[in-house]
């Protein structure tokens, strides 16, 4: 990578925490408010760099564009049930590419890296393309070490077992060592040894 592409890739990234400070939802990070939205996609990009720190430019701007802007879609604006919720999700694919895309033509940069990050964000080829399972390792990752312990404190065990075999599943064997080693609460880590033996 050139000094011009690390300084593209860098306001790449200003522009994208810019628009994820926007975020209403904030939490407290020692003392100091932080837009949920903005704390999420430092995550992502800290387990780009941990898990393949080799990524190329387009994983490393997806990983950080992953949920941009999300709360314009909440979840409520469609049905709450499965279907819902995958109407759902797919609808924030190609919002989060088209809100990415927005952002990286504004920075300079050209269609076929733009195409790239778009096929990303929507997931495209999940277990055949190499970097769409990097970055679907990585939003797993995020999700089990900073969230999973509030949202199974919140719900049944089994709908959380449930939801641990789903996440495991889109997750590559890569993944799965790095989930190993997280640091998590016993009960937390309880529930994972159970939707993963079967128990």
């Amino acid at each position: 990578m050139t000094e011009d592409d690390r300084i593209r890739l860098s306001r790449a990234f200003d522009r994208f925490d810019a628009a994820n400070a926007e975020d209403p939802s904030v939490t407290i990070i020692d003392g100091v408010e932080t837009a949920k939205a903005l704390l999420y996609a430092q995550q992502m990009t800290a387990w780009q760099q941990q898990l393949y720190p080799s990524a190329s430019e387009a994983l490393k701007l997806a990983a950080r564009a992953q949920h941009i802007r999300r709360w314009e879609i909440p979840r409520d604006s469609f049905p709450m049930d499965r279907a819902g919720y995958h109407r759902w999700r797919t609808r924030l694919y190609t919002f989060h590419a088209d809100v990415a895309e927005g952002i990286l033509r504004q920075v300079g940069y050209e269609d076929r890296t733009i195409e790239r990050v778009r096929a990303l964000l929507r997931k495209e080829k999940l277990k055949s393309d190499p970097e769409t399972q990097a970055l679907e390792d990585i939003a797993c990752l995020v999700f089990l070490e900073n969230y999973f312990a509030g949202f199974a404190a919140g719900h049944e065990d089994e709908k959380v077992i449930e939801i641990v075999r789903r996440t495991w599943v889109k997750m590559s064997p890569h993944g799965h060592n790095a989930a190993m080693t997280l640091s998590l609460p016993d009960k937390a880590r309880e529930l994972i040894g159970r939707a993963l033996t079967g128990a």
